[in-house]
């Protein structure tokens, strides 16, 4: 029974028709992703009726969260990576090992992050960004956070096993039940049982425990190609774990830079004032929900370019390819396009002040211009990344996600003021996307022109 479910997957990886493939695993991925950001948006509404000191306490807490998620994200980007790929070669085994290696290392990375934060619980807090009215907020909703850091770094690890292995439906079970969890329980703890933002924090961490809980049982309950064993993680070699982390780098790579890019960003504009920070901050959240159902599709074809390369199927890679990328960039057309000619009425729905929308606009028709080009930038960076080719995929991570964009802000906001923060974004965008072009005709020009049975019978 097993062995014909086995079957039934790797037919599915590698015989159903790409543009039905891939449309069939990013929707899964773009549902989950649009929720999650519809979460963002009220539990900010939410704790922002406790005040600005909760609020801010609440956005400082995130860049923290950020750290967490990177190391979920490097562990299940690359353990899913490599599993998908042993997966395609029919090597199941080697899939379970490193899907256990990758899970309980983030797990234990969640873990260390915990016991860290304890113990410099009021050093951290300070050095996140906080204020002296800020830190006593921050340091009581950071404290629910590091009691679920494990289970929120297990959880993204699993849900990218399962995405790879080509279920992204049972991941977005998981993530969607934890998403729907917290918007139910932040008004419940925080003003029914008058918790304030300790509800808000309590709130988060039961909905991130609750998540992992249903996708861990994804795998138990043996819906999945890979099995975790705690047995296997112990006993996996150190060069599986290095393996998981370098292919996973550009992961965390990215999750960091953008971190630091985000505290850099908020202290140039702090110089210009609240409107100036206020803008740029809703400006990025507009430009990410976008942007998200984009992401959602190169996510979608991230499962089908390592299966297929692990299975020696390369004609569906450079399809697949093709397709993200067109596909990828027709959505950003309308998204972008839409953002641009509304962008005033936008950035006014989220705050009704004069000088923010004057900050906010400007800079979201100049985001909306630059995110023309990403698809392509994206969809190469996947590409590297799902198939094992980890300098590629980490140097082009590192130059979109922080690299270019730090010196580009510190020279314009020296030379432009406030403009030149506002076009720091663009303009980094616009330089890193021509340099994804040598890697991606490296790739291709590299990867067999047949696929493997083709080669083995024309040599027979």
């Amino acid at each position: 029974m097993k062995r014909t479910k086995d079957i039934s997957q790797y037919d599915k990886m590698t015989g159903t028709p790409i543009s039905q493939l891939i449309i069939t695993l990013s929707i899964p991925s773009i549902i989950s992703m649009l929720i999650n950001n519809i979460y963002n948006l009220v539990d900010t509404a939410f704790v922002g009726r406790l005040g600005t000191s909760a609020s801010g306490a609440v956005g400082v807490v995130f860049g923290f969260m950020a750290i967490i998620q990177a190391f979920g994200f490097m562990f299940g980007q690359g353990s899913g990576s490599i599993l998908s790929r042993a997966l395609g070669s029919r090597n199941r085994e080697s899939a379970s090992v490193h899907a256990s290696a990758g899970f309980f290392g983030a797990m234990l990375c969640g873990l260390i992050i915990t016991l860290i934060g304890f113990m410099w619980l009021d050093r951290i807090v300070m050095m996140l960004g906080s204020t002296e009215t800020i830190a006593p907020y921050a340091k009581t909703y950071i404290s629910y956070i590091l009691v679920a850091a494990p289970f929120m770094s297990g959880s993204l690890a699993l849900n990218n096993v399962l995405r790879y292995e080509g279920k992204a439906s049972l991941g977005m079970v998981g993530l969607m039940s934890g998403a729907i969890i917290n918007m139910i329980g932040d008004p419940i703890l925080m003003f029914g049982l008058d918790m304030g933002i300790a509800g808000a924090g309590l709130s988060t961490a039961i909905s991130q425990i609750i998540s992992w809980m249903i996708l861990l049982y994804m795998f138990l309950s043996g819906k999945t190609a890979t099995k975790l064993s705690l047995g296997k993680a112990i006993h996996a070699t150190p060069s599986v774990y290095g393996n998981i982390c370098a292919t996973g780098f550009p992961s965390l790579l990215r999750q960091g830079l953008n971190s630091l890019t985000t505290v850099l960003l908020n202290a140039q504009c702090a110089v210009y004032g609240d409107a100036a920070v206020a803008g740029m901050s809703i400006v990025t959240r507009v430009i990410f929900f976008s942007f998200s159902v984009a992401l959602g599709i190169g996510q979608g074809f991230q499962p089908v370019s390592a299966f297929n390369y692990g299975a020696g199927k390369y004609s569906r890679i450079r399809k697949g390819f093709r397709f993200t990328a067109i596909v990828a960039e027709s959505i950003i057309v309308v998204g972008c396009g839409l953002m641009f000619v509304f962008s005033e009425g936008i950035i006014a729905l989220f705050r009704d002040d004069p000088e923010v929308i004057l900050v906010g606009t400007r800079a979201l028709q100049l985001q909306s211009l630059a995110y023309l080009l990403l698809p392509f930038s994206m969809t190469t960076e996947m590409l590297l990344q799902s198939t094992g080719k980890r300098f590629g995929a980490s140097l082009l991570s590192a130059l979109r996600s922080g690299l270019l964009f730090i010196p580009i802000l510190m020279i314009l906001s020296h030379l432009r003021g406030l403009a030149g923060i506002q076009e720091a974004q663009p303009l980094a965008l616009v330089v890193s996307t021509p340099l994804s072009i040598p890697f991606m005709v490296g790739f291709f020009r590299k990867l067999p022109k047949q696929d493997e049975k083709e080669i083995g019978n024309s040599m027979s």
